[in-house]
């Protein structure tokens, strides 16, 4: 494990869970703290950057965000997985529906995420590497959302590099594939989660779909969020196996 504290993360060894969850907006990331952790100390305030541990039903979890796309959670989960020991990063996020099928307040749990960024060129291979996520997590995470009966997708979502593209057919081609939704952090997530050998996933809601002109208000957004946490810090809990 590196020196710490880092550049960009002024946490000492043992302030993070091996659970984090990450959420894009830093702010969103210290509401969540308060709002669903208990005995919750901040661990990083670098760039406004902000982080937090403390339990959920007893459990280890800290919460930090991520900021916006690849380059972003590429610094901040390379880190903790690599420096911080952590064994598990969950990307809760926003996303914007691609596929005709999905609606507003889904659940969409990304099993793969495409991308239209070379963030994986840097690993090498001789071929093209598809970034996934760790399957204990994913059948947590939907096994869960069964359960509280919430609505969940599972497959492909985009991660793409760019927000506002002047390509206005290009979410039209990924829906073709069968992508569920878009959003801009997933694929580099996945990539260094494989790269440290470790565990991700990410669970995103789905707050509008654009070939529809369809959004979630304000008051909406934060019941889904709150179905989305629901799901996320179910997985903070260890694991149970079952025998008859």
């Amino acid at each position: 494990m590196a020196r710490t504290p880092t550049p960009h993360n002024e946490a000492v060894a043992g302030q993070i869970a091996p659970f984090v969850l990450m959420p894009g907006d830093p702010l969103r990331a210290k509401r969540l703290a308060e709002a669903y952790l208990e005995g919750v100390e901040q661990f990083n305030g670098v760039r406004n950057m902000l982080g937090y541990t403390g339990t959920y039903q007893g459990s280890p979890v800290s919460v930090m965000g991520s900021g916006m796309g690849m380059p972003s959670i590429g610094i901040y989960s390379y880190e903790l997985f690599n420096f911080y020991g952590v064994e598990s990063i969950v990307r809760i996020g926003t996303a914007g529906g691609v596929a005709p099928s999905v609606r507003l307040r889904d659940i969409v749990l990304g099993m793969g995420a495409c991308t239209d960024s070379n963030y994986a060129h840097q690993f090498n291979v001789p071929g093209t590497l598809a970034p996934i996520a760790d399957f204990g997590l994913l059948r947590r995470a939907a096994d869960a959302a069964e359960r509280l009966g919430y609505p969940v997708r599972v497959g492909n979502v985009l991660s793409s590099d760019v927000f506002y593209n002047d390509d206005r057919t290009a979410e039209q081609r990924w829906a073709k594939m069968g992508v569920l939704a878009v959003e801009m952090e997933s694929a580099a997530l996945y990539l260094n989660a494989m790269r440290a050998h470790r565990r991700a996933l990410t669970i995103l809601t789905v707050t509008d779909v654009v070939s529809r002109g369809e959004a979630l208000t304000a008051e909406e957004r934060q019941e889904s969020l709150t179905q989305m946490m629901e799901v996320a810090l179910s997985l903070a809990k260890p694991e149970q196996v079952l025998r008859n």
